[in-house]
């Protein structure tokens, strides 16, 4: 491993915006949002990165997400994360509160993902404390989370699912081939997105305009909204 991104937890003393511009040469990344229950991830090559007022745009193929790098306050590099010996980099956008308002995960592995960011300046921290992990049950056959999906599945409806938590805003379009329950999650996974919504943490779905919004154990809006598109 590279001496220059050692230790394996660091700030980067550089902005959010510079950071972002950086993706389309960082290879496969993966974009997360998640949030109450929800993980929304878009998996591929970043193709295009633009800015519009104060908001960057990440496209291409793979990805289409809006971020208000405002709320941004840091960006921290992370790479303790490794599996079947290969190094997962991860980048954490933090809030002021210090709660992360997006990450990006590096699949291609180590190299390609920290090469462009070798040079910059950054702080050591400590190592990420490592998460509790809780009791994992069986998703209920009968939770409220799969109607509008399972919908969506059976009539092969071109829709959109849409993560925003006023940081992160990032659409998937496309049609679900299949739900996948395992491990007490409703997922839906392809090639280049993957959903994790978590089973008893949704109460229902509220049919709005033109689409419908998850609701959490409490009758809120979460970030997530699920849009049946318009075809000719």
């Amino acid at each position: 491993m590279n001496e220059n991104i050692e230790p394996l937890r660091v700030r980067l003393l550089i902005t959010p915006t510079e950071i972002l511009k950086l993706l389309p040469g960082m290879g496969k990344v993966m974009v997360i949002g998640q949030q109450g229950g929800v993980t929304h991830e878009r998996i591929g090559p970043v193709g295009t990165v633009g800015q519009s007022g104060r908001d960057m745009h990440l496209g291409g193929a793979c990805h289409d997400a809006v971020i208000a790098v405002d709320a941004v306050a840091e960006v921290i590099l992370d790479t303790s994360s490794v599996m079947r010996d290969k190094v997962y980099p991860r980048l954490e956008f933090r809030l002021a509160d210090g709660e992360t308002g997006f990450a990006i995960v590096g699949m291609d592995g180590l190299e390609p993902f920290a090469a462009p960011l070798v040079d910059l300046d950054r702080e050591t921290l400590p190592p990420r404390e490592k998460p509790e992990v809780g009791e994992r049950t069986e998703l209920d056959p009968a939770d409220p989370l799969h109607p509008p999906l399972q919908q969506a599945v059976d009539r092969q409806d071109m829709v959109r699912i849409r993560f925003d938590n006023g940081v992160l805003r990032q659409d998937w379009t496309g049609r679900i081939e299949a739900l996948k329950p395992a491990m007490g999650y409703l997922n839906v996974m392809t090639a280049d997105f993957h959903l994790h919504l978590q089973g008893g943490a949704f109460s229902g779905w509220d049919a709005r305009a033109g689409h419908q919004a998850a609701l959490d154990a409490d009758g809120a809006a979460t970030t997530l909204t699920l849009e049946t598109m318009v075809t000719a």
